[in-house]
């Protein structure tokens, strides 16, 4: 059955991407090319394929959606370099995550490529140069393979220059492939050639400008397709004169995707934001690429000798304080300043009839103006944060006065809200930054929220939503006892017979398995939501009175469908048994040499850390994408997208933290032991030591995947010497804390309306335990074990795991069972200790902590465990002494269906 959904580009790694006409502009990362990229090449041609990931890896985390890879050069085996490459990003969750675009002129590499690749990937390219019969038979295996295409403007007589070749071509191409092959049409994109400008050849005037008004044909004609190209060879004229090429490639952008351009291959740090490239040097760029001037060229190549290394000027402006009211209040609510909105907001209660209508009318049009910016991606979430901020001081300053008109006036509660919404993080989880996040972006959108915190019981919530009949119900969670939860109060909710749509959130939650799991237990609306952005469309296309029931079904179509293809995609993949995989271990060469005994076993606990020591340990990537904003540090900090956003963010987080420091807000706690230990098949058993400890057994788990020849399938246990080596081997394991006295803070920030320092201080709580453990994990390698003691590494290396052994956490990919944290808690005597607390569900509590093991191997590595079948379960079951149902609960997420 067709839906509008269907019609929308669908790609994806381990994680989907939707293009819909609401997307953002796509973004192509080019540096996995080796066109692109001499460091790539020079990786490849000398085979450090290992090396090579990280430039893919650094790519994602810049931002890229797709990543290009490219293997076309004389002195490489492109098709053998692919098929590696490929294979290897496979293993790699965090860079697989994005779809590939596999990029090659010579199809036995694309059609290699095809065979191996993850998810749904994009081919670049074919077109028609090779005549008809070539390009349909290319099309139809790319359909095949269920890839999407790239389609170069070009055919048999050469590469469309004009605007007229360029439609003919695309037109042609787009027949062939949708009369013929019968191609998805929204699976095809065409690259329409971007040329250089400004080369001083008349025939070159209107290159961009050919490029802009195809594009625009293109969508208006072709429907469904995209368009696509690579943006910096608009301003090739200019190489060296990066302050011209910057604005140049921003002026071409503004145009072409303003034209329907939804991706192509950016260099984010050579692009200028539009509005702040000055006026004149704006003037001479767009009489170039807008070709407004016979003499717009020789004008550019004269005014770009005075702006050669020009540097921006900024100054604050408060003329804005002598516009009308609503100007007024509209612009402290866009920009977050509090400092003047109690006087505006009484100047529009003296001039309303009840104080009501000040919310309703000058501060709701303020904030409609921050849902439009915001849904348009002109606004970036910790601005729409501090709106809220400005919002509330707002409401709590007129609440007095809305009290009193109540006394007075029966109707003046008149002011209906868009809808109301309960939010909880489900019971056992302590987890509620990303919850909070969502909380205030629907606020901000005139949704009333019930909000229930942490810990909440499916009895609460479903009681909760009863009592105060709310509109939608939304869950969150980031452990992975969460989903179960998830799915058990869905399972109520139909039994109860409700009708209102659930929205599940939190960072192990995903699509998969919510359409998976979840939505089958509920008949109503059932929608994964994994960003604030998309919070507010998906809650308004739920309540939409004229629209909600047709997108309700969509939903529903979408996650039935999704669930088969999953299930179908699953049941496809080939597992051992869990004897063969055992077969198949990780094998390692143990050698006395390779081994150090810790210069101290035994537990050591510090009750009073300084988190001010923990400055230079802190990892600032995660904190921006907490906040919604998705690029790599220090380089976010000049993005030209978030660059201007994410410095003031990082601003107010540095000026927080020196408050913490200096007034010492936050307390540090660490626990940690070093034993002796050995494996036993997949467990490892840690021996008794004089005093109190009694010694433990923790239980790994094994991939059961079938590898291919050569790669074995790995337990946490490998990277112990067995018991029957004879080796005497040593293992560690550790809980941080910098969370104590976070709750508190939190709770004082929101009881003053600032919603963005009670999500702040959480934020940097988290931030300063992941430093906490990066912090004692050194010195845990250089001096309490000391098998690294001439370590000396930055912090970015520090970052990047750039030192031997390794700290795998319960709940992560290498051992996603959470119940071995009751060993560690046992073995450390981790709460009589530091405080710190599990939950029924087994999350830590202060949620600002960090836990898990010490391995010390030089090959032992970070993994993920995957799916794992039923005889694996029933073994771990038997060998922890628990029952199969408790060991299926706990490993759920894990189990193969």
């Amino acid at each position: 059955m067709n839906t509008t959904q269907e019609k929308y580009m669908q790609l994806s790694g381990l994680e989907p991407l939707v293009i819909t006409p609401e997307s953002n502009f796509i973004n192509v990362g080019e540096r996995t090319n080796v066109a692109g990229s001499k460091k790539f090449l020079r990786l490849i041609k000398e085979e450090k394929f290992e090396e090579a990931l990280e430039v893919a890896r650094h790519q994602v985390e810049g931002g890229a959606q797709i990543i290009d890879i490219n293997m076309d050069d004389g002195l490489i085996d492109g098709k053998t370099a692919m098929v590696k490459f490929l294979n290897l990003i496979a293993s790699e969750p965090d860079i697989s995550r994005v779809p590939i675009m596999i990029d090659s002129s010579k199809w036995e590499i694309i059609e290699a490529g095809l065979q191996v690749v993850q998810g749904k990937c994009v081919v670049n390219s074919i077109s028609l140069k090779e005549g008809e019969e070539e390009f349909i038979r290319q099309a139809r295996l790319i359909k095949r393979y269920g890839a999407a295409v790239i389609v170069m403007a070009f055919d048999e007589v050469g590469q469309a220059d004009n605007l007229e070749r360029r439609k003919e071509i695309a037109e042609r191409s787009y027949r062939i492939l949708v009369d013929k092959v019968k191609f998805p049409p929204e699976d095809i994109i065409f690259d329409l050639n971007i040329f250089p400008v400004a080369t001083g050849m008349d025939e070159h005037k209107r290159n961009a400008l050919d490029f802009i008004e195809g594009t625009q044909w293109v969508r208006d004609n072709l429907p469904y397709c995209s368009v696509s190209g690579g943006v910096s060879n608009v301003s090739f004229s200019f190489r060296g004169n990066n302050p011209v090429r910057e604005a140049m490639h921003s002026v071409f952008l503004f145009h072409a995707i303003k034209a329907g351009m939804n991706m192509g291959i950016v260099n984010p740090t050579m692009l200028e934001v539009y509005d702040d490239i000055p006026k004149d040097l704006l003037e001479h760029v767009e009489d170039v690429i807008l070709n407004r001037r016979d003499d717009a060229t020789e004008r550019l190549l004269e005014f770009a000798e005075t702006v050669q290394g020009k540097a921006k000027e900024s100054k604050v402006d408060l003329s804005w304080r002598e516009d009308p009211l609503q100007d007024r209040i509209t612009r402290a609510l866009v920009k977050g300043i509090d400092q003047y909105i109690i006087e505006d907001v009484e100047e529009a209660r003296q001039q309303a009839t009840k104080p009501l209508e000040v919310i309703e009318d000058n501060l709701m049009t303020g904030m409609n103006v921050v849902g439009d910016l915001f849904g348009s991606g002109k606004m970036f979430l910790p601005q729409v944060v501090k709106s809220a901020r400005v919002m509330k001081k707002a409401v709590a300053y007129l609440e007095p006065y809305i009290e009193e008109e109540k006394k007075n006036n029966a109707d003046a509660t008149a002011g209906k809200a868009a809808g109301k919404i309960l939010m909880a993080t489900v019971k056992g989880d302590v987890h509620d930054i990303g919850k909070n996040i969502v909380s205030v972006v629907l606020a901000c959108n005139n949704y009333e929220i019930v909000d229930l915190g942490v810990m909440v019981p499916p009895e609460k919530i479903i009681q909760k939503a009863v009592e105060e009949r709310v509109d939608i119900i939304g869950l969150s969670g980031l452990i992975t006892p969460s989903l179960d939860e998830m799915v058990f109060l869905a399972k109520e909710m139909e039994r109860q017979n409700f009708k209102v749509p659930l929205l599940i959130g939190g960072a192990t939650t995903s699509k998969a398995h919510t359409a998976v799991k979840i939505d089958p237990q509920y008949s109503q609306s059932v929608v994964h939501v994994n960003d604030a952005s998309r919070a507010v469309t998906v809650v308004g296309d739920l309540l939409q009175k004229d629209t909600s029931a047709g997108y309700k079904k969509s939903i529903k179509l979408d996650y039935e469908s999704f669930r088969e293809k999953f299930l179908n995609r699953t049941k496809e993949k080939e597992y051992l048994t869990i004897d063969e995989a055992r077969q198949n271990k990780l094998r390692l060469d143990f050698k006395i040499e390779d081994i150090k005994e810790p210069n101290k076993l035994g537990v050591q606990v510090w009750e009073d850390f300084d988190v001010s020591k923990l400055t230079e340990y802190v990892d600032w990537t995660p904190f921006f994408r907490s906040w919604d904003l998705h690029g790599k540090y220090p380089e976010i900090l000049k993005d030209e997208v978030v660059g201007e956003q994410a410095t003031e963010l990082f601003a107010d987080a540095q000026s927080l933290l020196k408050k913490i420091f200096e007034e010492k807000l936050l307390k540090g706690k660490a626990v940690f032991g070093l034993f002796p230990a050995n494996s036993i098949g997949d467990d490892i058993e840690v021996s008794p030591l004089a005093g109190d400890i009694e010694g433990a057994v923790f239980r790994t788990l094994r991939q059961q995947l079938k590898k291919r020849d050569g790669v074995p399938n790995i337990a946490l246990a490998d990277f112990i010497a067995p018991e029957n080596s004879g080796i005497q081997d040593y293992m560690g394991c550790f809980c941080v804390t910098a969370g104590f006295g976070t709750q508190e803070l939190a709770a004082e920030f929101e009881s003053n309306h600032d919603d963005y320092n009670s999500i702040m201080i959480k934020a940097l709580a988290d931030r300063l335990a992941e430093a906490f453990a990066e912090y004692l994990h050194k010195e845990v390698r250089t001096k309490y074990w000391g098998y690294a003691a001439q370590e000396n590494l930055n912090n970015e290396a520090l970052i990047n795991e750039k030192y031997r052994g390794i700290r795998p956490a319960p709940g992560y990919p290498a051992c996603p069972d959470h119940l071995e944290k009751l060993s560690i808690w046992q073995l450390l005597k981790v709460e009589e200790n530091i405080g710190v607390q599990l939950t029924e569900s087994l999350a830590m509590w202060p949620a600002a902590s960090v836990s898990g093991y010490y391995f010390g191997h030089p090959e032992s590595k970070y993994f993920g465990l995957g799916k794992i079948k039923q005889d694996q379960v029933a073994d771990f079951a038997e060998r922890k002494g628990i029952q199969m149902e408790k060991a299926q609960k706990w490993l759920a997420p894990n189990i193969s269906e």
